[in-house]
């Protein structure tokens, strides 16, 4: 049964309507006045408090076949087509409410072959009963179904906020691990080098220097985002050409880093490529801190129905994010993967023969073939911008 609400309330209000039309159209005895106002009474009860509805249609059907006894107040009878809207459209439509519906359908046609030959038309208030309950049963309906559609919306809301918090940690986590990463490694270099070759140890602190200065960048820039949305202006996105980028930047790192392209790389969409630099800005992190010393090797290879991005260790390999402290939570390879889950593509990680390997295929879309709008396009980089931020 539904909560108490406004059209709840008025049917006390259309009962003791009904009454007043049929005592000021129609009058008849007092007692059958009496039954009229006690079947009109049982909406009252009902409105207030949870009614047994076999009571509430028993009391109704009897109340207002008693007051029809002498052929008076025939306008009572809209009684029984209110008693029929509540039946079908507060309740539902289970078996139990069938059976009352067909009896307070039945009741005029009682009523018509006891009242004799000046009776009521009693097919005509068959189906002053049964119109009712169609449209009550339609109201019932269409609210249950806005209750499911309202449960749903905010279903899709709550795993909207779950899905924009992941991504704010994905973000998170790249912009302050990798900075942090590229520092702590430049600094553990500067202290290596600090009193034999001071020269070094400066250049180490300087580019643990602008790596952080880096990161605070684009961690303002994320906060910008977040804070202003739409009004804020997006920094470029990072695409796939600037993997090249992160390969000198290891270099300047102190990782001996080898580059392998093939392809154009032109042909690839901005969502992809985005999604790439950032899966090789993650293993790129990892092999600094988990294997400085070891031989390390990016490829991205444009082929016409995919592109494949491998990052692979090769050498001395340290503490996996898998095999690291149980207490300590690991999100890399996590992070790589839903990245890759969203355009589509399919994302390993895990140990070779000869050490680590990160591969990730990612289907080609956004060919030449099929170009994007200018306008378009801008819309996608502000939204590739608030991803990778």
């Amino acid at each position: 049964m539904r909560e108490q609400d406004v059209t709840r309330a008025l049917v006390p209000f259309l009962a003791a309507g009904v009454v007043v039309l049929a005592v000021a159209t129609d009058a008849g005895t007092w007692w059958q006045v009496s039954a009229l106002v006690a079947a009109a009474s049982l909406f009252f009860v009902w409105s207030r408090r949870d009614m047994h509805l076999g009571l509430l249609a028993f009391g109704v059907v009897v109340g207002t076949s008693l007051s029809q006894w002498f052929g008076a107040l025939e306008p009572g009878m809209f009684l029984l087509s209110l008693l029929a809207v509540v039946l079908t459209g507060w309740h539902q439509l289970r078996p139990l409410v069938v059976v009352l519906v067909v009896l307070t359908m039945a009741t005029p046609l009682v009523v018509m072959a006891l009242q004799g030959e000046d009776a009521i038309g009693g097919p005509i208030w068959v189906l002053g009963i049964a119109f009712p309950a169609c449209m009550g049963w339609a109201f019932h309906r269409q609210e249950m179904l806005s209750a499911e559609l309202e449960q749903t919306r905010r279903q899709l809301a709550e795993q909207a906020v779950l899905e924009e918090r992941r991504r704010i940690a994905r973000d998170v986590h790249d912009l302050v691990g990798h900075g942090l990463a590229a520092m702590m490694l430049q600094v553990t270099s500067a202290r290596h080098v600090l009193n034999r070759d001071p020269q070094a140890a400066d250049d180490a602190l300087s580019a643990a220097e602008d790596a952080g200065r880096r990161s605070m960048r684009e961690l303002r820039g994320t906060v910008a985002l977040l804070r202003e949305g739409d009004s804020a202006v997006a920094p470029p996105s990072p695409s796939l050409i600037e993997i090249a980028g992160l390969v000198d930047a290891a270099r300047g790192g102190g990782l001996s880093v080898e580059y392998r392209v093939a392809g154009d790389q032109q042909s690839v969409d901005p969502v992809v490529g985005l999604t790439l630099y950032r899966i090789a800005q993650e293993a790129l992190a990892n092999a600094g801190h988990h294997s400085p010393q070891a031989a390390h090797v990016v490829a991205v290879t444009v082929t016409d129905p995919e592109i494949l991005l491998e990052v692979e260790s090769r050498g001395s390999i340290g503490p996996s994010p898998d095999r690291g402290d149980a207490d300590r939570p690991r999100y890399g390879v996590r992070g790589m993967q839903e990245r890759a889950e969203v355009v589509s593509g399919d994302l390993h990680a895990g140990p070779t023969p000869a050490g680590w390997l990160v591969r990730c295929r990612v289907p080609l879309v956004g060919r030449s073939a099929a170009p994007v709008s200018e306008s378009a396009h801008q819309g996608r980089s502000a939204s590739d911008s608030a991803v990778s931020s």
